[in-house]
């Protein structure tokens, strides 16, 4: 359900720039549709990549790995040398997870996949090198979905479990991440517009709270805390030629 509302945006964000095109055709500054991958680093520049919870001899110690994240993006000209961009994404990011019981010399591993939407907001400043060559930098908002929870079950031996949840509270769902990117465009007239760059992404509020409880038969013992989810991510961006009426290419505006 979520995913087809995914596509949905998706289709709508095209023809909401198909649409706008048309009439920024007519003036100087038009609009871009366009297309992103992004792979995921876990970082300690800007967070920390890894949380260790405790609750006497019981600990767990979560870690991000890499993740990606892909989707549309629509590009808005101002001046010549400014922009506004926006579109949605879908992000997934892996997590491990290692549990240890010194009392009874229990360790067990596991694994969490989390799933997020966004929709960031941007505002790009444009730095010419030539007529091909650009450098930005942006610097926004992100409005972030997490669709659910996510739990796991690591069986050591005997009556010995370790259950792990990362709980996403239903009140908090929806959050706001601080968005940065830096990145350099090869700019085509007919080819289209390629970019490579990288992001910092700075959640304002944890991504989930992590649950952590080691049983044996009715003994239990659970520790908690709150995974940050920051990161910093490699990104490839396409965005597709703009052409004009009688299918001529549009030179002006922040891509040319």
């Amino acid at each position: 359900m979520i995913f087809k509302i995914f596509q949905s945006f998706i289709i709508f964000l095209f023809c909401f720039n198909f649409g706008f095109s048309q009439i920024g055709n007519q003036g100087k500054y038009p609009n871009y549709f366009g297309f992103q991958v992004r792979t995921i680093f876990p970082t300690q520049f800007i967070g920390e990549k890894a949380l260790t919870i405790s609750n006497e001899s019981f600990s767990t110690t979560i870690t991000q790995k890499m993740g990606y994240s892909f989707g549309a993006t629509v590009r808005a000209g101002v001046t010549e040398l400014i922009a506004f961009e926006t579109g949605i994404n879908f992000t997934q990011r892996y997590f491990s997870l290692d549990m240890v019981h010194e009392d009874s010399s229990l360790v067990g591993k596991n694994d969490f996949g989390f799933i997020q939407y966004d929709i960031p907001i941007n505002a790009l400043i444009y730095i010419k090198f030539n007529d091909e060559f650009y450098m930005n930098a942006s610097f926004g908002l992100a409005l972030g979905y997490k669709p659910s929870s996510i739990g796991s079950i690591t069986n050591v031996g005997g009556v010995h479990q370790f259950f792990n949840i990362g709980l996403v509270d239903i009140n908090k769902k929806i959050g706001i991440d601080l968005n940065a990117n830096l990145g350099f465009e090869y700019r085509t007239k007919k080819a289209g517009i390629y970019y490579i760059g990288g992001s910092a992404r700075l959640p304002l509020s944890p991504l989930f709270g992590l649950i952590s409880e080691y049983r044996n038969a009715n003994y239990r013992l659970t520790a908690f805390g709150e995974v940050e989810g920051t990161y910093l991510s490699l990104d490839f961006k396409y965005f597709l030629p703009n052409f004009g009426g009688g299918g001529r290419y549009k030179p002006h505006g922040p891509i040319e």
